[in-house]
């Protein structure tokens, strides 16, 4: 009894280590060659929202903005001097309003202060569909791209974990950064099954670095992403990442429908 009682143990011991070698790392979904192109991009001008576009942020307050954590709070965000500054210690923040096909164009700024490296300075994430809690929708990455070493999946300009952007247009610590982002949600079947998948076109200071690009499902930190979960119109979500590098900061926030 005592002899099988130990093989007993052995194999089982044996087949927990295999299940924990075989269980999905954040390293496996990483890619870090090749590495995009540096461009040198050119001057902008940022202007004004035109004259249909919905004004997310228009440097006054978070009125069109609400806590992910609890949709009934307003967003804790700091607004001062025109330009809103990411409060970790208060969540992700999302729009009031939800959204399907849009022409989005947000302004972002990595402070020049930024310490840290690869994913742990000056990350953020553009959730161009919230769907859920956290971190669950469809990230547009946010991070410090100038001379920072990371996963070329997620570095600036990049479908989180999904697509590499064409190019690294990145401008240095500082300095204002834009993107420009035409999204066009998926479609579900009654069923909930996947009729049409997501798509999306990004400009990153003027420079094109996702064309047309078919999203494989929501993006995911571990695992593949899959379009397991039917959803409708969805709010626009600002990431507070967890990392202690120093709080970006962004403006100029609009929106037109599509």
């Amino acid at each position: 009894m005592k002899r099988s009682y130990l093989l007993f143990a052995l194999l089982s011991c044996g087949v927990f280590t295999a299940q924990a070698q075989d269980k999905p790392k954040p390293e496996d979904t990483e890619i870090w060659e090749p590495a995009p192109k540096v461009v040198t991009p050119g001057k902008i001008d940022f202007q004004n929202a035109p004259s249909d576009a919905i004004v997310l942020f228009d440097g006054k307050n978070l009125n069109e903005w609400v806590s992910v954590n609890d949709r009934n709070k307003p967003a804790a965000w700091t607004v001062k001097d025109n330009i809103i500054t990411v409060n970790k210690s208060a969540g992700n923040i999302e729009t009031k309003k939800s959204f399907n096909n849009y022409q989005l164009h947000i302004e972002w700024r990595i402070p020049s202060n930024i310490t840290g490296s690869g994913q742990a300075r000056g990350n953020s994430g553009l959730f161009l569909a919230s769907i859920g809690d956290g971190d669950a929708g469809y990230e547009l990455q946010i991070l410090d791209s100038y001379n920072n070493k990371t996963y070329v999946n997620g570095m600036a300009g990049s479908i989180y974990k999904q697509f590499i952007p064409l190019a690294n247009p990145a401008r240095k610590p500082g300095e204002w950064q834009a993107y420009d982002v035409i999204w066009t949600a998926p479609l579900f079947n009654e069923d909930g099954s996947l009729k049409s998948p997501a798509r999306v076109t990004v400009f990153f200071n003027g420079v094109l670095v996702q064309n047309n690009t078919t999203l494989l499902g929501p993006t995911q930190y571990i695992g593949k992403p899959s379009y397991s979960k039917a959803h409708g119109a969805s709010p626009i979500k600002l990431q507070a990442h967890g990392d202690k590098s120093e709080p970006i900061s962004f403006r100029n926030i609009w929106v037109r429908e599509l």
